[in-house]
């Protein structure tokens, strides 16, 4: 397996300094290169659009092959964090609209902008969603659970139900603290989650009361005395 590394100076040296990748690596590629592509694409809208909101820009990228480094600096970082779709990086840029200063944030910086906590997307946050995913997945709530978004149930089924409630309470919550994130990154991403399963509907027995009791004996009755 290539390491992240290799795979971003590959990528630079193909897209020519930050544009798109050639068709003809495209194609040997596709949907490899589709994804870096896109995230090539993203850098370089990001890149312009920093600079139109942060006037200290220079101090950063005095140059041109400044600002083409750390593009490549950016890519590879964003790799590493998993920030790989127009969705993220875009989230990141509104958190940095509304923040002051003049100057480029690091990388660091911005890639904790592209990670919203759940409350941020009207999500629950971790410990409830934690508390819900695992009375959910206990065996006795089996078809009665109920599921306050697709998330949650994605997070959860992709930690599998038996860990949920068998493992230490630290290590559920870790668990499914990273499948709860992955989820939250799929919604950005525009990908789909495992949907929620339908409600089932529980029959409830209907209780017999006095009346019903003496309808039924007297419609009994007179049937019997209808009889010749």
């Amino acid at each position: 397996m290539k390491s992240v590394s290799v795979i971003a100076r590959g990528l630079w040296s193909d897209a020519k300094s930050g544009e798109f990748i050639p068709a003809a690596a495209r194609e040997q590629h596709p949907r490899d290169s589709e994804d870096r592509s896109t995230l090539v694409a993203a850098i370089n809208d990001l890149f312009k659009e920093l600079r139109s909101i942060r006037s200290a820009w220079r101090q950063a990228w005095p140059d041109k092959e400044t600002y083409q480094a750390a593009k490549r600096q950016w890519y590879q970082a964003f790799l590493e964090e998993g920030i790989c779709s127009q969705g993220q990086v875009a989230f990141g840029m509104a958190q940095a609209r509304k923040q002051p200063g003049d100057f480029i944030p690091s990388p660091g910086q911005f890639i904790e902008w592209c990670k919203p906590s759940p409350e941020m997307l009207g999500l629950p946050p971790l410990a409830k969603a934690h508390r819900e995913a695992c009375r959910n997945a206990h065996p006795g709530m089996a078809g009665q659970g109920n599921w306050s978004h697709d998330a949650v149930w994605h997070a959860a089924k992709e930690c599998g139900f038996e860990n949920l409630n068998r493992l230490a309470a630290d290590l559920s919550l870790k668990l499914f603290e990273r499948n709860y994130a992955i989820a939250i990154r799929r919604i950005l991403a525009g990908q789909p989650l495992q949907p929620m399963p339908l409600a089932i509907t529980q029959q409830v027995p209907s209780r017999s009361t006095p009346e019903v009791a003496r309808e039924a004996l007297a419609a009994l009755r007179a049937s019997r005395g209808a009889r010749p």
